[in-house]
């Protein structure tokens, strides 16, 4: 496991249009080369890249962590001390289903205006018949603020093409924007091709590229308070003007406890939020930003369990990891 500096990469990124060679190690031990970027401009005032990034160039199982299963990926980072704990197929490109909402939410918050109205477009309710959604109709009007709620919390579909339409205009423009970010953040071995993440076999990420976004999201304090939410009451204006009252629950049966079954956080542990997504071709996944007793911050990830059942029980044995690891 080593710890690399972003900086002088930064500049190359926008200085020209180049092919990275070095960066992630894949699990065969293979160079893994950055594709060429597609996008170029100015850097933003924020940094897109921490001071230092840890990346791991070998499979790293802690011996405390007994793991029967299968998955597609494991992660347990802390971004605190750039240490790497726990490290599996972090290179591999996955499908992310809704997992992909952390970037939806990501960049409503940086360009959009949480007190603006969004009107809810036919295109916006026309998701298909399978997808989770918030219950939206067309002509429907709510605060953005509302808004982003109802993509995270029921993982609403529909919520997530209306954010991309408010924000960008279209659906294809805030793709292409996302993808922007992406490659922004070092996210290179992703691509989107929807704001929701349901199937598309060119719709790809990995778990490194859902920790660079996850871990530059909850820098927000309000993405942090929309994911630690239970549930969320919000107002909406139908086509005809007249109002109704929604409540959103939380799909992160960490967090929600209305699920009939509800898992407990081991002792020591706090679970912040994070962002579920389940499609059969991606398996169930979950991303999660937790705290320790002493504050210490991590990020982990489970991408490809068979079942719910499954990916919750194992994401309780990794959080269970977290209180032994500086004793």
């Amino acid at each position: 496991m080593k710890c690399i500096n972003r900086k002088g990469i930064l500049a190359a990124i926008f200085l020209i249009p180049v092919i990275l060679l070095t960066g992630c190690i894949g699990n065969d031990g293979a160079v893994m080369k950055y594709e060429e970027s597609k996008y170029q401009g100015a850097m933003h005032e924020e940094s897109f890249f921490a001071d230092t990034l840890c990346v791991t160039n070998e499979d790293i199982m802690p011996e405390k962590l007994q793991i029967d299963e299968k998955f597609h990926a494991l992660v347990l980072f802390d971004i605190d001390q750039n240490k790497v704990h726990l490290s599996d197929h972090v290179h591999e490109r996955l499908y992310p289903a809704s997992t992909t909402k952390i970037m939806t939410l990501y960049l409503a918050l940086k360009y959009g205006d949480l007190s603006d109205t969004v009107t809810i477009s036919k295109n916006a309710v026309s998701v298909p018949s399978d997808s989770s959604v918030a219950g939206l109709q067309e002509g429907d009007r709510l605060a953005l603020s509302d808004l982003l709620y109802g993509l995270m919390l029921p993982s609403g579909n529909d919520a997530a093409v209306a954010v991309a339409e408010h924000i960008s205009g279209s659906v294809k423009e805030f793709v292409s924007l996302m993808n922007q970010e992406a490659n922004l953040l070092g996210a290179t071995n992703t691509h989107f091709t929807s704001p929701h993440g349901y199937q598309n076999k060119k719709h790809y990420t990995t778990a490194y590229d859902l920790y660079l976004m996850l871990n530059q999201a909850v820098s927000d304090e309000r993405f942090c308070d929309i994911v630690s939410s239970a549930s969320h009451s919000a107002t909406i204006t139908d086509r005809n003007g007249s109002k109704r009252s929604v409540t959103w629950y939380q799909t992160n049966q960490f967090i929600n406890e209305q699920y009939s079954v509800s898992y407990a956080v081991p002792d020591g542990v706090t679970v912040i939020g994070g962002k579920t997504g389940t499609t059969d071709e991606a398996g169930a996944c979950l991303t999660l930003y937790v705290k320790d007793a002493d504050e210490r911050r991590y990020i982990a990830i489970i991408m490809g369990a068979d079942t719910k059942p499954i990916l919750y029980n194992t994401m309780t044995e990794l959080l269970s990891v977290i209180p032994t690891l500086y004793k």
